[in-house]
């Protein structure tokens, strides 16, 4: 762990998902030998037999490939490099994928896997520099604001329409892609394309919240269901209830909550993706709040004027403290003593080792791990004892707020690749992305970015086994798990803020409210060099001069918008719960019509 809190780039959540998968700290290249002709058939049909299930006929994923074989028919022979960061789905990419597309389309291609960190680390540097380090791109949709802002990245609506329409596959479908909106940036362009896709949901044991005798014992002293929590009040009484009056199940002590915080890189992400709009920090708004996001910056047009709250921000106003607060109060009394000295990946496993009732910030990339034969957490017959489920919000939040956070690492290209190369690697990112691949990709790695993938037949029958995931994905509550957004004008600069001061209220340092206000002045100076270099033209920074709280509290009032709001008298309403089973229930058994096509 020393290694990682040594390097100088920002850290980022995926690198430590797989870390204990990943023996070495170091780059993982598959190079990929070609033959220097197009597919024949006996080539496409290998694949075809590899690519099942798919959305597509047979038939139609031959007329795919071929099409694919075709138009690379110019770049045979060349060496392709891409990038992405280590997952299990970009491991089935760069073992099989990269593979397939060699061997279909003569392009050499090489696939890195290396730390996200290094991803964003890489990319700035071709990016400042004008030198093509990769040919193509798969990083995370957080860097929307910042690829939209410097002018260095590829805009793919453009690109597919005019200079890469030769090399644009026909099916790809644009509109089935779940995640669209995110990769969009301020003015309507699509400057990239989701990859891979997982959310931040609630965990909890199914079969403990189902015991007839712990649910007479919660209804009896809390006056409402053991259920899923629909507030933090909830989340909070359950929290207690199964940490100090159940104590106990089968001999081994029980906790209600799960956590970390260490002061680390991995301690950002943890606020970053959403904490603060769970709270209900920032305006309403899908994806991202509007004019304040869950960052706690205010936007005019498409500028960032301000993060603090006496520039109209909130990311050091009532909701964003509360947040701060309730994460301290539940870390101490209700996570085992440990998690207090935990990172993420070492926080990570706890779940499943079975003493843990529920955990509100848990990633739906564990799913895999999470339903191994034979581990505490699974039943028997192959059934998990566990259930995720939406995540509860706390006080401050108000519907039409975004509830939570959806990682989408989202395929781009940068406009100091040469034209060639750029081209090439566009077919091999359109490859990983097509739906001749996607619906078997999204089995390996259970990261869904396709709205007829989720809805496939072969879902709805291992759905049973995957404690929720699928009915999340085909609920109308996914839309508000979004990434962040356009409102952060250079994600690498900012985020890497975000541990640094947070970590001084999990040491005890400072308080909640002393955290926030140094957080909140060190993006605005930030953004305020940002502002003074110029660098970002048009959209970037132009700070709002202070004032007081008090200003923007009435103006917010006066405007009819929500941030930064005022302190509430009471950040505890009455819990409320829902029931898992009944709440599945209410979500529609079959696919919208082009949901998100707009």
């Amino acid at each position: 762990m020393r290694q990682f809190r040594r390097r100088k780039g920002p850290l980022t959540k995926n690198s430590f998902l797989t870390m204990s998968s990943v023996a070495a700290i170091v780059a993982v290249s598959f190079a990929v030998s070609a033959p220097v002709r197009a597919a024949d058939d006996a080539v496409i049909q290998k694949w075809i037999a590899e690519f099942q299930p798919s959305t597509l006929s047979k038939e139609d994923q031959k007329k795919e490939l071929e099409w694919f074989a075709k138009a690379a028919e110019p770049f045979k022979g060349m060496e392709i490099n891409v990038v992405s960061e280590t997952i299990t789905t970009h491991e089935y990419e760069s073992q099989t994928l990269a593979k397939a597309f060699s061997e279909l389309t003569g392009i050499k291609l090489k696939h890195d896997l290396i730390q996200e960190g290094d991803v964003v680390e890489k990319l700035q540097t071709q990016m400042q520099s004008g030198k093509n380090v990769y040919d193509g791109w798969i990083n995370d949709s957080d860097l929307i604001g910042t690829h939209f802002r410097y002018g260095q990245t590829v805009v793919l609506s453009d690109y597919m329409a005019g200079e890469g329409k030769d090399v644009t596959d026909p099916m790809l479908d644009v509109n089935d892609f779940i995640g669209k909106s995110f990769t969009t940036g301020p003015d309507g362009k699509l400057y990239q394309l989701p990859d891979q896709q997982f959310a931040n949901l609630y965990w909890f044991r199914y079969d403990w919240f189902t015991n007839p005798d712990y649910k007479a014992k919660f209804k009896a002293k809390y006056g409402y269901e053991l259920g899923v929590p629909v507030n933090w009040s909830a989340y909070e009484d359950i929290a207690e209830f199964f940490t100090n009056d159940i104590k106990e199940i089968n001999g081994v002590k029980v906790y209600g909550h799960m956590d970390y915080g260490k002061k680390d890189p991995s301690l950002g992400w943890r606020f970053t993706d959403a904490w603060l709009s769970m709270a209900g920090n920032g305006d309403k708004g899908i994806p991202n709040g509007l004019p304040v996001d869950e960052w706690g910056i205010r936007m005019e047009g498409c500028r960032p004027v301000g993060s603090s709250v006496e520039r109209g921000g909130d990311t050091n106003g009532p909701a964003a403290v509360y947040s701060i607060t309730k994460y301290l109060e539940w870390l101490k009394k209700y996570a085992p003593p440990q998690a207090q000295g935990m990172t993420f990946s070492e926080a990570g496993p706890v779940p499943a080792q079975g003493n843990i009732a529920q955990q509100m910030f848990w990633y739906t990339a564990f799913t895999a791990d999470m339903v191994k034969p034979g581990i505490a957490v699974m039943n028997a017959d192959g059934t998990p004892k566990w259930r995720m489920a939406p995540s509860p919000h706390g006080s401050y939040w108000k519907e039409g707020m975004k509830l939570g956070y959806q990682d989408a690492g989202s395929v781009t290209l940068l406009k100091s690749t040469p034209a060639d190369r750029r081209k090439a690697a566009w077919l091999y990112l359109q490859f990983i992305i097509s739906k001749s691949v996607s619906l078997k990709k999204s089995h390996v790695g259970l990261t869904f970015i396709r709205e007829s993938d989720i809805w496939d037949k072969s879902f709805t029958e291992r759905a049973p086994k995957l404690g929720g995931l699928i009915e999340f994905y085909r609920s109308p509550a996914r839309v508000q798990w979004t990434p962040t957004g356009n409102n952060v004008p250079d994600y690498p600069k900012l985020a890497q803020l975000w541990w640094q001061n947070i970590g001084d209220a999990s040491s005890g340092a400072k308080t909640p409210q002393q955290a926030m206000d140094a957080l909140a002045a060190a993006q605005d100076s930030v953004m305020e060099r940002l502002e003074k270099s110029g660098v970002q033209g048009a959209c970037g920074p132009k700070l709002h001069k202070k004032e007081s709280a008090e200003f923007w509290f009435a103006k917010a009032q006066k405007d009819g918008t929500i941030a930064p709001q005022r302190k509430l008298a009471n950040e505890k309403p009455k819990g409320e719960t829902v029931d898992y089973d009944t709440l599945i229930k209410s979500w529609p058994a079959t696919p919208p019509k082009r949901a998100e096509a707009k």
